[in-house]
């Protein structure tokens, strides 16, 4: 089977980044047929807006995307808004999945190996915002059904994991909309026997992520916590330059790195491409690839764990030689188990 594979760098240093996660997937030897397309402040200059028609028309023909990252504009500029914020809406990407896992040589807490599974179409980020100059209002947008398919996502994975579900909210608080997240997901979760339900409030929980982060599998939460917790994961298991995140759909699958476009060493050949090529190994879960997706993480954690990183990690490697670095692991441990990625 060819896949047909969607590639958008988007700005900054997405460019390079997801360049290497392109060339860790073509030395796997799955074969694929790339289709390229755009997004992003570039484009947004070039084209007059951020998101062409025909690149979500790109993503919805292809049978999963790559995404890098975005330069958006300090203030506001009319027509402009984040591309990839609309294609999570546009096409209902309503599941976000941000994986933190310990990694050698990078300062990791050992014994990591967390998922979170974020609520990524409604809450705060679901745009309803008014002013009138002197009180700013944002709505909170929690439904039935959003807490209901994201529960669902979070169940099915933590029965392919470890079995352990918590439920992260503020009902004591947000009585209304946590309340009804709160009682959905545990309604939810008796349809999983075998699954071990628990629940933590927001602030407990960002307490205990700092003091035993280890004891965590996966934690399913509405939009704005799972962004607040999940950069905190992704620092506790070696930073932001070693977080992918998911967002997933019904139609269509999005993959990227969590880190931004960083312009300021964008060009320069040094930014650290691991992220990107761990949303690659995620892209390859989706599409049912896992032996190849595992490969291309334990390939990663060689490389790291011999000091072959980008400077951010405390490596001298360039973005090409590290890349090259975790390609070389990648076909050492293919060729020593036969070749049977592949």
């Amino acid at each position: 089977m060819t896949y047909r594979i969607c590639c958008i760098p988007g700005d900054g240093i997405g460019i390079e980044t997801i360049a290497a996660a392109c060339e860790v997937l073509d030395a796997t030897g799955l074969p694929m047929d790339w289709v390229h397309a755009e997004a992003g402040w570039g484009t947004f200059e070039r084209c007059g807006t951020p998101l062409p028609k025909e690149t979500i028309e790109a993503v919805t023909s292809c049978d999963a995307t790559l995404f890098g990252a975005v330069s958006s504009p300090l203030s506001p500029v009319e027509g402009y808004r984040s591309p990839i914020v609309r294609l999570r809406r546009e096409l209902d990407l309503y599941a976000n999945l941000r994986p933190a896992r310990a990694w050698p040589g990078v300062g990791s807490r050992p014994g990591i190996d967390m998922l979170i599974v974020r609520e990524n179409s409604e809450g705060l980020y679901a745009g309803r915002e008014r002013t009138n100059g002197e009180t700013a209002i944002t709505e909170r947008v929690i439904t039935r059904k959003g807490s209901e398919r994201i529960a669902h996502v979070a169940f099915q994975l933590a029965k392919q994991r470890r079995g352990r579900v918590t439920v992260v909210h503020k009902a004591n608080v947000l009585r209304a909309t946590c309340g009804l997240f709160r009682r959905t997901v545990m309604e939810i979760g008796h349809a999983y026997p075998g699954v071990t339900i628990d629940e933590m409030l927001v602030d407990a929980m960002a307490m205990r992520l700092i003091l035993e982060p280890e004891r965590f599998d996966v934690i399913v939460t509405t939009n704005l916590f799972g962004d607040i917790l999940s950069d905190e994961a992704a620092a506790l298991a070696g930073g932001i330059g070693l977080a992918p995140s998911g967002n997933i759909g019904d139609r269509a699958s999005i993959f990227e790195p969590v880190h931004g476009s960083a312009p300021d060493i964008a060009g320069q050949g040094i930014a650290n491409p691991t992220a990107s090529i761990l949303a690659a190994a995620m892209l390859l879960d989706h599409l049912k690839e896992s032996l190849i997706a595992t490969r291309i993480r334990q390939a990663v954690g060689c490389a790291l764990a011999d000091g072959a990183s980008t400077q951010d990690l405390g490596g001298i490697l360039s973005t090409g030689e590290a890349t090259q670095a975790i390609i070389a692991r990648y076909q050492q441990l293919d060729n020593n188990d036969g070749g049977e990625s592949t």
